[in-house]
Order: C-alpha cells, then structure tokens, then sequence
C-alpha cells in the first residue's frame, strides 16, 4: 500500500503534466517560488515532493493548487469537495467595492513575478500601519 506522500507525488505530477509543465524538480521550483510569498523552496526540498517522500505544508499547498487550478484538497488528500473553493471566494469578495475589485483583477493580471513585488509591498505597508 502506498504511503499518503506517494499518492500526493502522483496527483501532483498529474496535475503539473495537465497544466503543460514538465514534472521536474527545477521546473516545480522555478514556477513555485515565483508565486509562492513566503521564503523560498530549495530543489532538493522540491525534489521530496516529487518523489513522495514528503508533502509540503498547508500554506505551499494552497499556491500549487492555485497555480495548477486544482482543488487543494484533492491535491493533498485525493478527494474533491465540491465548491469549496468557489463559495469561500464567493464570501471572500462579497463585501468588495467595484474599484476594489478592479484593483484585485488588475494585480492578477501581472505575472506571477511582478504579484509576488507588489504583494510583497502591500505586507510592508500593512505592516508598518498594524497597531501594536
């Protein structure tokens, strides 16, 4: 019986073969750490995921489902819910102006690269005005 890390190997590797990506570990870490905020992900680190010897934590796994466009609880765990993903967008944007929209549509509209600055931006900002 395959361990959990194998059976997310698989679904990653078929999702990046769906998307037009090859299942290497430095095309997974190249396109990853460009959309990924946090610090970045080592091949080697990487090369584990593909090889199912682990699977990357929650945070890392919300950014490979957004950028393959799957569900990321069938990325980790093989089962879809169904609309999860929409109706937490849903409640996510129901509260938004159009200008806000239009701002959120326009920073998605960049590469990933120029999200990642602008992103990066925006925490500093916020950062900077959080009361202590």
């Amino acid at each position: 019986m395959k361990k959990d890390s194998e059976l997310f190997s698989q679904r990653l590797t078929e999702a990046m073969k769906e998307g037009g990506y090859q299942p290497r570990p430095v095309v997974l870490e190249r396109e990853f750490n460009q959309r990924y905020w946090g610090r970045p992900v080592s091949v080697q680190a990487i090369r584990k995921w593909l090889m199912g010897e682990v699977i990357p934590t929650q945070d890392k796994l919300q950014v490979l489902a957004e950028w393959l466009n799957v569900d990321p609880h069938w990325l980790r765990f093989g089962e879809k819910l169904s609309g999860s993903v929409q109706q937490q967008r849903k409640r996510w944007d129901a509260n938004m102006t159009p200008q806000e929209r239009q701002v959120v549509e326009s920073f998605m509209s960049l590469p990933p690269e120029k999200r990642k600055i602008v992103g990066e931006i925006v925490f500093a900002f916020a950062h900077s005005t959080a009361k202590p």
